[in-house]
């Protein structure tokens, strides 16, 4: 079953319309036909819109909704990942395997061993890039929302955000204590909010930690291996995936 995001205007009673790429996609990419079914997430609630293609117009599709179902497919906290920016298109696998274990939000930090410095017109870009990656690894898992891609923040910057988030965490290879990490884990909770912090090639430095541990994120070691950054994300991220659905 193929899965698309409308904006909630767009579901009118029993009508949902498609429009933008979208409309080329199912035309002319999977050459769908009038009476098929689609799925359709308005990525504002935890609802799954089933509907058949009823008309195909010139910039648009008319569908007719059959049934909803409420499948509650969303993690039941909210999951952010402050990724530290690394090298060529690591964060591209980053986002997409992250959109698929639910994370909410994903915003890049530009730490101080980040190789990657991104100035305003390659940020721009970037981000737009970004945002596609996270709509189709939400579409191809079935996410009931599109999860957002922040603009870089600095580590002060991305500090400050998580501030009122209920759990923060941040693997640090120097930390000790498997058994916190395990407690720290296995305390969350449904509803609560939870911010990760990943540093980039070479982690954080010991300036960034003292200023993420002043901020009351607290360190966590990941075990005994020294994990790249594209795989410490995403493996915390199963931890607390787990924890919350389990």
């Amino acid at each position: 079953m193929y899965n698309f995001f409308v904006e909630p205007s767009q579901i009118q009673g029993n009508d949902i319309i498609i429009t933008g790429s979208d409309v080329n996609h199912i035309k002319n990419v999977l050459r769908m036909k009038v009476g098929e079914e689609l799925s359709v997430s308005n990525g504002t609630d935890q609802k799954e819109y089933r509907c058949g293609i009823e008309e195909f117009r010139e910039e648009s599709i008319l569908c007719r909704l059959r049934f909803i179902k409420e499948d509650r497919l969303e993690l039941p906290s909210k999951v952010y990942l402050f990724q530290g920016l690394p090298k060529a298109d690591k964060m591209e696998l980053i986002i997409q395997k992250a959109v698929e274990l639910g994370v909410y939000e994903v915003i890049p930090v530009a730490a101080k061993r980040s190789v990657v410095k991104l100035d305003e017109k390659r940020a721009a870009g970037k981000l737009a890039r970004w945002q596609g990656i996270a709509e189709a690894a939400a579409k191809q898992s079935k996410r009931r929302i599109i999860p957002q891609i922040h603009t870089v923040m600095s580590m002060e910057k991305a500090a400050a955000y998580a501030s009122a988030m209920d759990i923060r965490l941040i693997p640090y290879e120097l930390a000790e204590g498997m058994e916190k990490t395990k407690e720290l884990i296995s305390s969350l909770r449904p509803g609560q909010t939870i911010a990760v912090f990943i540093g980039p090639e070479g982690g954080f430095e010991e300036s960034e930690i003292r200023l993420a541990v002043e901020s009351g994120i607290c360190p966590v070691t990941m075990g005994k291996r020294i994990l790249r950054t594209e795989t410490a994300g995403l493996t915390i991220l199963s931890w607390i995936m787990y924890q919350l659905e389990s």
